[in-house]
């Protein structure tokens, strides 16, 4: 009868291996969101005509909550948006074609506009285009429901 001598070898990873290995994966997930926008620039537009219609649609609440008119403003120029009387801000990509229709009576300046909303839940309507080249996104508030919508935008 033969005996074999069997050695155990622990296997695994070392602590140093596995510190590399979570280096390289955060690393990884800083670069890639750039570079995915990047690669899809229609991506990033979407994202701006999904963040300025939740910003009309929290001042559309915001009316319906305090029982008073309220307003949200867009500059044109500079691609910021705010509610009237509210600390919070926002911004639209750079890079974009940005256009503002809307009530003569709320227009502001040449380059700030804005849309109303009632303590109804009504608006004085309007709609915001974001374009880039020959598409884009438009955010459109209906004047009667105060509802809003985001849609594909093409040149007529």
């Amino acid at each position: 009868m033969s005996w074999k001598v069997c050695k155990t070898v622990a296997t695994g990873f070392t602590l140093v291996e596995l510190i590399v290995v979570l280096a390289i994966g955060g690393l990884l997930l800083t670069l890639t969101p750039p570079l995915i926008t990047a690669a899809l620039p229609g991506v990033e537009l979407k994202a701006g005509a999904r963040r300025a219609a939740g910003a009309l649609r929290q001042t559309r609440e915001i009316a319906i909550a305090k029982g008073t008119d309220a307003v949200w403003l867009l500059d044109t120029e500079n691609g910021r948006y705010r509610i009237e009387d509210q600390a919070r801000t926002g911004a639209l990509p750079d890079g974009i074609d940005i256009e503002l229709v809307t009530a003569r009576d709320e227009l502001r300046s040449e380059r700030v506009g804005g849309i109303r909303f009632f303590p109804d839940g009504t608006s004085s309507g309007g709609r915001l285009i974001l374009k880039r080249g020959e598409g884009g996104y438009q955010v459109g508030v209906n004047w009667l429901t105060g509802r809003i919508l985001v849609a594909d935008w093409a040149p007529e």
